[in-house]
């Protein structure tokens, strides 16, 4: 496999993009939620859903699954963790909805196992920024993990790798809009995501795949309804975000509670002869589950229903 040095990608990080695109405040909204918001997210679930994944890497597609789960829950704001206690009705408890992003494949003997999750205040008029972000991968070669902290006006990352030439970092960056944020956006109303020219900071998914020397992107967003696609046969949109050689189309329902259908994601693949393929997941089943309670041997069976399994 090769490698990248992730103490040069992190100097990168604090370059600056061109100054003609928009500031965060600039292409960010605060629309007010959907009437149903509450009911929907404050009912003592977790919506779950799974995702029939093909995800490019090294250069062909490989089979595989993904999982997002959106719930919301207490967050410590000074610490920047769950609350032991929700009832915690100090100034730090801040209600904020997390996602859990999983994607799950094999690459010819050996498996990835990916994750990400973001922490986005849900009163994103008072609190405008997410406090977290974390994503780990493993594989059979090692595991790398890196953390984004919310600390005053700025990020603090910090990264750790099994690559010598990686080592361990722990840095500043500026803070922009961070593409991960942009999932649990959506979710709140798809008239608070960004479009036209912005700064982005990159996926942390695809900085970890990609293996490159990154930094603050100017970036091309757009959000357009449509007929139908393969996504779907009923009308619905696309959210669409571009920089550099890479595309992402994110397909969610038009109506609350925005569905995410699908995505498509498109960047060269592969080491010495890259081509240009698009890692693409489509929506199996959405459940609302108190899934923290399901941990027994019985309670398998609703991996079935979601179409993930029993093994």
């Amino acid at each position: 496999m090769k490698h990248f040095t992730f103490s040069l990608l992190i100097l990168s990080l604090v370059a600056c993009a061109p100054s003609n695109s928009q500031s965060k405040k600039e292409a960010t909204q605060q629309v007010e939620k959907p009437d149903k918001f509450n009911e929907y997210w404050y009912a003592g679930e977790a919506e779950i859903t799974s995702y029939k994944l093909e995800q490019a890497r090294y250069g062909e597609i490989h089979s595989g699954q993904a999982v997002l789960v959106f719930v919301t829950e207490p967050f410590s704001k000074s610490k920047q963790v769950k609350l032991d206690d929700w009832r915690d009705a100090s100034e730090d408890n801040v209600s904020v909805m997390k996602l859990n992003m999983t994607k799950k494949f094999l690459t010819g003997i050996y498996p990835y196992s990916m994750m990400m999750s973001t922490f986005t205040p849900v009163s994103y008029d008072q609190y405008p920024d997410p406090f977290k972000v974390t994503t780990s991968s493993q594989e059979w070669c090692g595991h790398t993990w890196m953390q984004l902290n919310l600390q005053d006006e700025n990020y603090r990352l910090k990264g750790f790798s099994y690559f010598e030439s990686e080592g361990d970092v722990d840095k500043t960056v500026p803070n922009i809009i961070l593409e991960d944020e942009l999932w649990t956006r959506l979710r709140f109303n798809p008239e608070n995501l960004p479009t036209g020219e912005v700064e982005i900071f990159p996926s942390t998914f695809y900085l970890r795949l990609r293996h490159q020397e990154t930094k603050p992107l100017t970036a091309n967003a757009s959000n357009l309804d449509v007929h139908t696609s393969e996504f779907s046969g009923n009308p619905h949109s696309i959210y669409t975000l571009e920089y550099e050689n890479r595309k992402l189309s994110i397909y969610y329902e038009e109506e609350f509670p925005f569905t995410i259908l699908g995505w498509e994601e498109t960047y060269m693949s592969g080491f010495g002869n890259p081509e240009r393929l698009t890692t693409k997941a489509k929506r199996i089943n959405t459940i609302k589950s108190a899934y923290w309670g399901k941990n027994s041997n019985k309670d398998r069976v609703i991996r079935k229903e979601l179409g993930l399994g029993v093994d």
